[in-house]
Parts: structure tokens; C-alpha cells; sequence
């Protein structure tokens, strides 16, 4: 299937499908669901700046069904003094994993980093998705152990 499905940078007509995707994927992770107006504002990030804020990459099968999303964004490495591209979400629904799509999702973030002058690409995966992390073990991706924080700063003063 993956020879005949492909993957392009999302349109402003994909936002609603890449907004479902995103709710699946929240589900899958068992975190909260994202935002109701999602579509709208990808639509900012992906289409209304002056520069794209985030890119969209999606998976679409030959009938034109999209199954799969990735999205990522450069990012700095204080360290290193230089960008990166930090690849936010890869999902793909459950009936299309491992046939080859994730994969052409992976290629494309990687040419996207390409494009924009990047030598790499980050992301992050739960340490309970063993599925995942094969998939990017396969691929040459090396893990590292660390711990995401978040810090609510609209009820800090």
C-alpha cells in the first residue's frame, strides 16, 4: 500500500482531518483532547504567518483518504548554537500502521529539515510506546532518557 499512498504538506482543506487525527492521537497517548478550534489554529501556524510557524506533512492513500499527520518545527540548540527541526506529532490510524507509512511520513520531515538548511531532527515518544520506539530504532534513531515538564505560567503572576 505504502508505494501507492503518499505524502505531501497539508492544505488548508485538510485542517478538519488533521484535527480528528489529532484527537485520535491525544486519545492514543492518553492525554487531554486538543482544542476545539483546532483547524482554525493550525491554520494560523501552518498558512496566515508571514513564515510558517509549523509544518504539516500528510499521509493520504491513493482514494484520497488521509490517515496520518506529522507535524514539526525548528527549534534551537542552546548547546550547540544552531537549529533543528522537532518533530511534534507522528500518528497514523491504526489500520495503516506498518505498512510502510510512517516511514514516508519520516522521509518527509527529515527532506523538510533538509529544506530549511537542518542537519536533524528531535521528537519524543512515551516510554510505554513500545511500538514506536522500535519503529524509530529501526529507522537509526538514537533514544535518549529525559523527562518533558510543563509549567502552566497563565495562573503565575
Amino acid at each position: 500500500m505504502s508505494a501507492a499512498a503518499r505524502v505531501r504538506h497539508a492544505e488548508r482543506s485538510d485542517l478538519p482531518r488533521v484535527a480528528e487525527l489529532a484527537a485520535q492521537h491525544a486519545e492514543y497517548e492518553r492525554a487531554a483532547p486538543p482544542v476545539p478550534d483546532l483547524a482554525k489554529r493550525l491554520a494560523g501556524l501552518l498558512f496566515d504567518a508571514p513564515t510558517p510557524r509549523l509544518y504539516c506533512l500528510v499521509a493520504e492513500l491513493p482514494d484520497g483518504e488521509v490517515v496520518g499527520y506529522a507535524t514539526c518545527a525548528p527549534e534551537l540548540s542552546t548547546w550547540e548554537a544552531r537549529e533543528y527541526l522537532h518533530m511534534d506529532c507522528l500518528f497514523l490510524t491504526p489500520g495503516h500502521r506498518g505498512l510502510g507509512l510512517g516511514a514516508l511520513l519520516m522521509n518527509a520531515v527529515a527532506a523538510q529539515a533538509r529544506s530549511l538548511g537542518m542537519s536533524e531532527v528531535q521528537w519524543q515518544t512515551p516510554a510505554w510506546n513500545e511500538g514506536a520506539i522500535r519503529f524509530y530504532a529501526r529507522l537509526g534513531a538514537l533514544g535518549t532518557d529525559k523527562r518533558r515538564f510543563v509549567l502552566d505560567v497563565t495562573s503565575r503572576t
